[in-house]
């Protein structure tokens, strides 16, 4: 017989029960926090005294500025003003190929009526 018997031997474990015999895993995500009322908000912290709070999959502060002025507002000026610029931008360029286009073809048609000059005079002088 061994020193310490059989203490020390591991039991076998009883049989695990079924999963669960609820349905409440098969229904989708909504459906459950309909039925278990899991609605918890968004999510929000304290940090450093300063309020943040998740949305749109980025940490938003949800105190107001100095100023008066919501942080969400002036992001959204910050990304309409980006979108003005780029959009001026663009039309800035369209101004200059525009003047390109109309230089080239008034350099074209001074070129044509001095050449049509040239054959005017070349034509008097035959006659």
């Amino acid at each position: 017989m061994p020193l310490f018997g059989s203490i020390f031997s591991p039991k076998k474990t009883p049989p695990r029960k079924s999963a669960s015999l609820s349905n409440l895993h098969s229904l989708d995500r909504s459906t459950r926090e309909l039925e278990l009322g899991l609605d918890y908000g968004t999510p929000t912290m304290n940090l450093a005294g300063q309020s943040l709070k998740f949305e749109n999959g980025q940490w938003v502060a949800d105190s107001v500025i100095s100023g008066g002025v919501d942080r969400r507002e002036t992001q959204r000026l910050r990304k309409r003003n980006q979108q003005l610029e780029e959009e001026n931008n663009l039309l800035r360029l369209k101004v200059d190929i525009l003047l390109d286009m109309l230089s080239e073809t008034t350099a074209e048609s001074h070129l044509k009526d001095k050449e049509l000059d040239e054959l005017k005079v070349t034509n008097r002088r035959r006659k």
